[in-house]
């Protein structure tokens, strides 16, 4: 039987899309040949709903449009998840249609309950062994836990969640030796590495239950905060059979392969472990794809950036012109241009009409030298794509340096941003003088120094959101998870903005991925930016500040952060971790940092609620609204920070 996974790119309870790009998979699976085709876990409607999956009225209009997608399965069977609302309690479910029929639906039997997941807040969970029917407009069908059977093979279902449990209570173990396949739609989010770890859950899967297992997952930035990889896996007893690339820019990504399902399944095989995961690549992909998918899905025309010239601001800057690099080698300039939907008709065919398609760089043999030449012309559209959509501005004041504007410039022009250079310092003398005369008395570094270094944060905001609005452009803001955690930022400063596309990489991540696209991805004007200590540049020169004199060290920072919010540890833990961990440092010192670290976090929870949605990139983040739950208001570890 020729089976298939496709990963689809939808959008929450957008008809629509999602029946479009649903349609265009099962029309490419027949095409190929396909007979059994796997979709993402809850495509029809979008895994990223929210309280909605709550409501009476989505599960209803799913099951409603469900009816649409009967026709198109004619000689075909294919996997469809939707939401189905029974006696007040909403299923998440897997629905089996061949030949125009609705068969049945699988529903998911575990419910994910951590890190960014919050299910069991708009689903229950399906008890093994039990089923019940479904009704709509005098049609009737079996929801629970079922086995189905299509041309002599007998399938069962893992949806998600249920894959990621015991092998001891997950539904596979109830399907050893009575079904040839399971299969497995999932809305999986990317996280770095992660991948790695589903390739070992599927080929282990495999081998474990004796049988074929395919996985099919979502693609894309769906709902904003989330990144899906579009992964497709295929194992048999322990054999990987397929795995596509991922992170595709297409909407429709359908792999299908061959599986001979009469033959005998072979001894168990060792599962061969992946190369490790290229994680600055990865993320590179993931940021990319996330940013295509947030401009495209926000209805945007691009982005502007207060480049300061800092990691951070460069690091969003490479992000935007790898989102062109990457998204117009995947899908040429034509199509990337009309799938971004910022591009007028006539902007697609001056930029794209004449370019040659983009050469392979992964094939094999000699490339000559018109293939060269066609790199370099598509190297210059798609500068002149990353002109029309990243806009930059260098916002300096007194305290700026050389260095910083001298990387923000370079940067820009490499890549065909649009660049501006203005200076703020009058602003920030009227409203000093302002609150001057109004409390009658001078501000002084000296009496002032934190409200003197947030004004000249806070008042490049308003300019720079006035270039985004008469733009109708997403302005990105800077801010990394180090800096969020210590509340390293001025609130409705350098904080304001509609997207923050690093927030969930932490500072040392950020240094390393530059260094690692100036040498890998050939961004050589990033030598200035890899060649300055971190700073705000918020106090006079003289004072040379930097954020880790600031803080503390940011290798330091992140180990404290993840002790104290991965593994969960107390104060005391952490304090004693710390030590263990490095014997010949210096315990007061290392003391000081850990009380440091806490009561910045404790006093700064405010700031994290109110910051711009940021991407779901490393395996936790601080976001409040994903992954980390904290109180405004605590005791802030006063007891506990004593007890050191």
């Amino acid at each position: 039987m020729r089976i298939a996974g496709a990963a689809l790119n939808q959008i929450p309870f957008d008809w629509t899309h999602n029946l479009r790009t649903i349609q265009e998979a099962i029309t490419q699976a027949k095409a190929a040949g396909v007979e059994l085709l796997c979709l993402p876990e809850l495509c029809l409607t979008g895994y990223g709903c929210e309280d909605l999956f709550l409501s009476d009225w989505l599960p209803e209009s799913a099951l409603a449009h469900l009816q649409q997608i009967r026709p198109w399965t004619e000689g075909i069977c294919v996997v469809v998840g939707l939401p189905v609302r029974l006696s007040h309690r909403t299923y998440n479910t897997a629905a089996v249609l061949r030949d125009g029929q609705i068969l049945g639906f699988a529903a998911k039997q575990f419910l994910a309950n951590d890190g960014v997941h919050y299910e069991p807040r708009f689903f229950h969970p399906w008890p093994a062994g039990e089923t019940t029917t479904v009704q709509w407009e005098g049609e009737e069908w079996t929801l629970g836990d079922l086995i189905f059977e299509h041309q002599g093979v007998k399938f069962g279902f893992e949806i998600c969640e249920d894959a990621w449990r015991p092998d001891d209570v997950r539904p596979a173990c109830r399907l050893v030796g009575r079904v040839d396949l399971i299969v497995n739609p999932s809305a999986s989010h990317f996280a770095m590495s992660k991948t790695d770890v589903r390739y070992h859950l599927v080929t282990e899967a495999s081998r474990n239950f004796r049988c074929t297992y395919l996985y099919a997952n979502l693609l894309g930035n769906e709902a904003g905060r989330m990144i899906y990889d579009g992964e497709i896996l295929v194992a048999r007893n322990g054999h990987l059979l397929l795995r596509n690339q991922l992170m595709s820019f297409k909407e429709v990504d359908m792999e299908c392969v061959d599986v001979d399902f009469s033959q005998p399944l072979e001894p168990a095989a060792n599962i061969v472990p992946l190369p490790t995961p290229d994680e600055y690549r990865e993320l590179n992909q993931a940021l990319s794809l996330a940013l295509f998918d947030y401009l495209r899905k926000a209805r945007s025309r691009g982005f502007v950036l207060s480049l300061s010239g800092g990691a951070d601001s460069v690091m969003c800057a490479v992000a935007v012109a790898e989102l062109v690099r990457l998204g117009t080698a995947e899908l040429g300039t034509a199509e990337f241009m009309r799938r971004a939907g910022c591009f007028t008709a006539e902007e697609i065919e001056r930029l794209a009409g004449p370019v040659a398609p983009v050469p392979d760089h992964n094939a094999p043999g000699p490339r000559d030298a018109s293939a060269s030449e066609a790199d370099e012309q598509q190297k210059t559209i798609n500068k002149k794509l990353t002109n029309r959509l990243l806009t930059c501005a260098y916002q300096g004041t007194v305290n700026s340096s050389d260095d910083t504007f001298n990387s923000a410039k370079e940067l820009a022009d490499s890549i065909g941003a649009v660049f501006y250079d203005w200076t703020i310092d009058e602003e920030v003398t009227g409203y000093v003088g302002k609150i001057e005369h109004a409390l009658g008395r001078e501000l002084t570094w000296q009496t002032d120094d934190l409200a003197l270094q947030n004004i000249q944060a806070r008042v490049r905001a308003p300019g720079i959101w006035l270039l985004a609005n008469v733009q109708n452009c997403l302005l990105m803001t800077t801010s990394n998870r180090s800096e969020a955690s210590v509340g390293y930022c001025t609130m409705d400063g350098d904080t304001a903005g509609s997207i923050s596309p690093i927030a969930g990489v932490d500072k040392a991540f950020v240094k390393q991925w530059l260094r690692w696209a100036e040498t890998e991805l050939n961004y050589s004007a990033l030598h200035h930016v890899n060649a300055l200590q971190p700073t705000a540049e918020l106090r006079p020169l003289a004072d040379k500040q930097t954020d880790e004199r600031d803080l503390m060290p940011y290798p330091l920072l992140n180990r404290i952060e993840r002790l104290a919010f991965y593994d969960r540890l107390s104060p005391r833990q952490v304090l004693a971790t710390l030590v263990q961990e490095d014997a010949a440092a210096d315990k007061e010192q290392l003391k000081t940092y850990v009380k440091r670290f806490y009561s910045l976090w404790s006093r700064n929870q405010w700031k994290r609620e109110r910051y711009a949605p940021a991407f779901h990139l490393d395996d936790y983040n601080v976001d409040p609204r994903s992954w980390l739950r904290f109180p405004i208001l605590s005791g802030g570890f006063t007891q506990e920070l004593n007890a050191l």
